[in-house]
């Protein structure tokens, strides 16, 4: 704390001797060491204080950060949601537009393929040539032993 060296503590003892006399001078000491030490109680408690408030400023600033970055990271979330909903939104104005115009979609052109693919029961093509016309198949050899 201060720089006060052994012989200048000796010094100040020996003119308080004097100037106090030895009937006093023990309840003058422990007077100023108690005083002594609520000071030093004092400066500490002063210190922690400080402290605190160094403390709580940096978790207000810390605080202050994180809202600030959340709410960057909910503007990007909410531009990010509305570029896709109107991304999805374009599409549909465009087969809507084809639509009123008469115009056929490429899903109407590729249904009967789709159909053909995904539905067994749909009927295959008729073709023009009648059925008496196509050559008979002659029949297998395993229908043929079921017979007999």
């Amino acid at each position: 704390m201060f720089d006060i060296s052994y012989t200048e503590l000796m010094l100040i003892g020996v003119v308080a001797l004097v100037v106090i006399g030895p009937e006093r001078l023990p309840k003058v000491a422990r007077t100023v060491g108690h005083l002594l030490g609520r000071a030093q109680r004092y400066v500490n408690d002063v210190k922690g204080d400080i402290q605190r408030e160094v403390e709580l400023e940096e978790l207000r600033k810390m605080k202050q950060e994180m809202e600030s970055a959340a709410s960057s990271m909910k503007d990007s979330f909410s531009e990010t949601e509305t570029s896709l909903r109107d991304g999805l939104h374009d599409p549909l104005a465009d087969l809507k537009a084809d639509f009123e115009r008469g115009l056929p979609s490429p899903v109407d052109a590729e249904l009967p393929k789709l159909t053909q693919l995904t539905d067994p029961l749909v009927q295959q093509p008729v073709s023009a040539e009648p059925e008496s016309t196509k050559p008979e198949q002659p029949p297998r050899q395993s229908d043929v032993e079921s017979k007999t």
